[in-house]
């Protein structure tokens, strides 16, 4: 494993697309500034003992200021696209009616910035910053949500609908879901796993919805929705914890994706104790399973579980870097997730087993036989990350191997599983999103989760590039070197008129066009 950038930038297709995402809750800060509403999130976060040592999303990367530098460091590192969300509440802020110009204008701007320099964008739509409007009238509890979801996907198509190259609608559902309405350890903070089950319908038909608006606007670019997918294993040969592992498979994968890829809840659930939240009328599910232009995977991990409460509900290192909140055994709880024996683990305390990428997009092809291209929409990894000065030039280093080599390993692992002769070689992938950009306000686990490329100081603001930065960047430039050198090949055996017709080479042997998009990186995705 850990291939080198150049053994990488072989092995990645023409076309496909690395980018980097984030999330405008996670980094815009300007919480209250140029008419942005509240979001549930806001209020949440606000609580004390919901977030890590009390860390706040006030100022964040402080990205609503600072977006141009951001963006600057983002050519700089050579991505070909930038996975951003919209902020629901910076554009409609009371999550219906009236739209905020002021946000309208920030999205704009983001969008000019990118397309002048090159990046190609891919927008999400929902990426849990509920306005707090529609959390205080019950969030995704209310089918209501779903349609107002569906109405800012029209007032965001309308708006940018020209520049974007890609849109994800939702991002994420089981993580609302679970963490936020059976777990409460997001927001709007409820706990309760029964009655927070229609959540799940009503986030799928709110990803519908906004697929419907986006395809009646006749927007140019692609579609598509997002959901992490986590392989589940058992914790032993006990059937019990067969059964278990089965079951979290079913609640955390095949609940969110099958409706979407086939149409209709798995049997385990539409037969199960709580059947009626899912038993809905057929015009819901040909919404929520409309023909999609690529569907977003996201993947960290694999799952562990055994049966039984168990000591806690989550391993104790995952359950401290999400605030303890988790600390406690769970009575009557039918399962846990259980540690991986001698596994490293990140600073979240997940286990890295980029080997079990390749079982992910496996069980992704055989499930789906019509599944439609992927793309890894989130892979990255927070450890923690030490600061080097260099006394000989004065300059702050950031030597972040350990993450270098997850997304190199993880990145490797999708790209040979999906290669001619791998095990999910029937999957068309399109391209992989690093999570995350930079340092951000990671939820509950606030400032001491840092999964950037980019180190960000919260007090000063300063952005400093880690090694992981340099080595994405190098992965790049060895991708257009391999381009500039097969173009030369071609036009040397096209001829020198063919090579003049064609413009394929520029007096500095730079590729031009063949192979190329989005003003001159490789693989970016559709243009518009």
């Amino acid at each position: 494993m850990h291939p080198s950038a150049k053994e990488l930038a072989a092995m990645v297709p023409t076309g496909f697309t690395l980018g980097v995402a984030t999330a405008a809750f996670q980094i815009e800060g300007a919480l209250d500034e140029d008419g942005r509403g509240p979001a549930g999130w806001d209020v949440f976060a606000a609580k004390p003992g919901t977030i890590v040592d009390g860390h706040s999303p006030v100022v964040a990367c402080d990205h609503y200021h600072r977006m141009p530098q951001d963006v600057a460091l983002m050519k700089e590192l050579g991505v070909d696209s930038y996975r951003f969300s919209l902020s629901w509440p910076r554009i409609q802020p009371d999550g219906r009616g009236a739209v905020n110009r002021a946000g309208l204008d920030f999205y704009d701007r983001l969008l000019d910035e990118l397309l002048a320099n090159g990046i190609s964008p891919m927008v999400t739509l929902y990426h849990w910053d509920t306005p707090l409007a529609l959390d205080e009238d019950g969030g995704w509890l209310n089918r209501d949500t779903a349609y107002r979801l569906g109405e800012f996907a029209a007032i965001a198509a309308a708006a940018f609908g020209d520049r974007v190259a890609r849109w994800v609608t939702i991002n994420e559902p089981a993580t609302v879901t679970t963490n936020g309405y059976a777990l409460g350890i997001h927001s709007p903070g409820k706990a309760d796993f029964a009655n927070g089950l229609p959540t799940v319908h009503h986030q799928l038909l709110g990803h519908g919805l906004a697929l419907q608006a986006l395809r009646a606007a006749k927007v140019p670019g692609e579609i598509g929705m997002t959901n992490v997918y986590s392989p589940v294993v058992p914790n032993s040969g006990n059937p019990l914890d067969w059964i278990s592992a089965g079951a979290m498979d079913v609640a955390q994968n095949r609940l969110y994706a099958d409706p979407v890829l086939t149409g209709k809840y798995p049997d385990l659930i539409r037969l199960g104790k709580f059947f009626s939240s899912f038993d809905h009328p057929d015009e819901d599910m040909a919404i929520i399973s409309q023909p999609l232009d690529f569907y977003g995977m996201n993947y960290y991990m694999p799952t562990r579980v055994a049966a039984g409460g168990g000591d806690s509900p989550v391993p104790a290192a995952m359950a401290e870097a999400m605030g303890d909140d988790l600390k406690d055994a769970t009575p009557g709880a039918p399962l846990h997730i259980e540690p991986w024996p001698d596994t490293e683990t990140t600073a979240y305390g997940w286990p890295v087993k980029p080997e079990y990428m390749a079982v992910a997009l496996k069980e992704m092809a055989e499930r789906y036989p019509n599944l439609p291209p992927v793309i890894i929409t989130e892979g990255g990894a927070s450890f923690v990350d030490v600061k080097v000065r260099d006394k000989s030039t004065n300059r702050t280093f950031i030597p972040d191997e350990r993450r270098l080599r997850y997304l190199s390993d993880h990145l490797g692992t999708a790209l040979r599983a999906t290669a001619p002769g791998g095990e999910a070689e029937k999957i068309d992938l399109r391209g992989y999103y690093v999570w995350t950009f930079m340092d951000n306000f990671e939820w509950s686990g606030g400032y001491k989760q840092p999964f950037g490329l980019v180190h960000v100081d919260f007090e000063t603001q300063e952005r400093t590039p880690k090694a992981s930065f340099y080595w994405f960047q190098e992965l790049q430039e060895e991708r257009r070197l391999a381009a500039s050198a097969d173009a030369a090949v071609a036009a040397a055996a096209a001829g020198p008129e063919d090579a003049a017709t064609d413009g394929m080479l520029t007096t500095d042997g730079m590729l031009t066009d063949i192979g190329m998009s989005d003003g001159g990186t490789p693989g970016g995705g559709p243009v518009t």
